[in-house]
């Protein structure tokens, strides 16, 4: 579901997951309350065009998950990119997310390298995933 709301990227539907005083790092943002996030993600994909995501759930523990992921998107002059990540969630007890610690690493890429092809929006059921994609 996680996935799905990102690749909406819908920053009103992303936004309803987290605590109100939700906190975040990410890359070199700290976004804290929904205010803030909806405002960061506004940010986030106007310049990351033609964003997909894959996520990939690595461990789960008690009211914390880390997760894995990879995005491809492109900048406005055209240059592709394959974004690797992992992220560290902890949910309070009403399951809101109540922090996002992210680690993003980009890499270049052409757009021949591109391994996420799908038409914009969630995920297809039949399209691989990071571990099946080598990733």
């Amino acid at each position: 579901m996680a996935e799905d709301a990102w690749n909406s990227r819908d920053p009103d539907r992303v936004v309803k997951v987290y605590t109100e005083d939700t906190r975040w790092r990410n890359r070199v943002e700290f976004p804290v309350g929904r205010e803030q996030v909806h405002a960061f993600l506004v940010r986030k994909w106007a310049r990351e065009l033609d964003y997909r995501l894959i996520k990939e759930l690595w461990t789960f523990s008690d009211h914390r998950i880390a997760v894995r992921f990879v995005y491809e998107w492109r900048d406005d002059a055209g240059q592709w990119y394959r974004s690797h990540g992992n992220e560290n969630w902890q949910f309070n007890a009403r399951g809101y997310m109540e922090q996002r610690h992210a680690s993003i690493n980009d890499r270049l890429i052409t757009e021949t390298e591109r391994l996420f092809r799908w038409p914009l929006g969630a995920r297809p059921a039949d399209h691989p995933g990071l571990s099946e994609l080598g990733l």
